[in-house]
């Protein structure tokens, strides 16, 4: 739940520990500590992005990849990154843009916790009332993690064509 981890990861540990703890504490604690990761790979991306180093470069995300995430999220707005937080759909785009342009770290992890304590404390809610036995939790992993690389797969060959 740090922010910076898989998204698929953080659902399936709040699903579980809303088994053993309220779902409120759950929300207010995995939110503060993903915002706080989220604010950490801000940070990470912004200096990787504008620090030239050569050896960060196989890490740094392509000048292909930056300008289309720009030009499909022209601005990183703090109800954009709040409402994506909100779910469980991929927020990259929206990071590699507030890096950029130069975001506020504050204001970045404030949007991420308004969005992701509400996500959170529903999917731990959902962990408390219904127990899902960990076989189910893992299988829903799976198809999380399946449905991505064939996504990853598709664009590939696209690309590829």
């Amino acid at each position: 739940m740090d922010g910076a981890t898989l998204a698929a990861g953080s659902t399936l540990l709040i699903l579980t520990y809303g088994r053993y703890h309220e779902p409120w504490l759950i929300a207010t604690l995995g939110g503060a500590a993903s915002a706080l990761g989220s604010a950490v790979q801000l940070l990470v991306l912004r200096w990787a992005l504008h620090s030239g180093q050569p050896w960060m470069r196989r890490f740094t995300p392509s000048r292909q990849k930056v300008e289309a995430a720009l030009e499909k999220f022209p601005s990183a707005s703090f109800l954009a990154i709040a409402v994506a937080r909100a779910t469980p759909l991929p927020d990259a785009p929206l990071k590699i843009v507030a890096a950029v342009v130069g975001y506020s770290v504050w204001l970045y992890a404030l949007a991420c916790f308004l969005g992701q304590a509400p996500y959170f404390f529903v999917l731990a809610l959902i962990g408390n009332k219904f127990k899902l036995p960990a076989w189910v939790l893992l299988a829903g992993l799976g198809a999380v993690v399946l449905g991505v690389a064939i996504d990853w797969l598709r664009r590939r060959n696209r690309e590829a064509a």
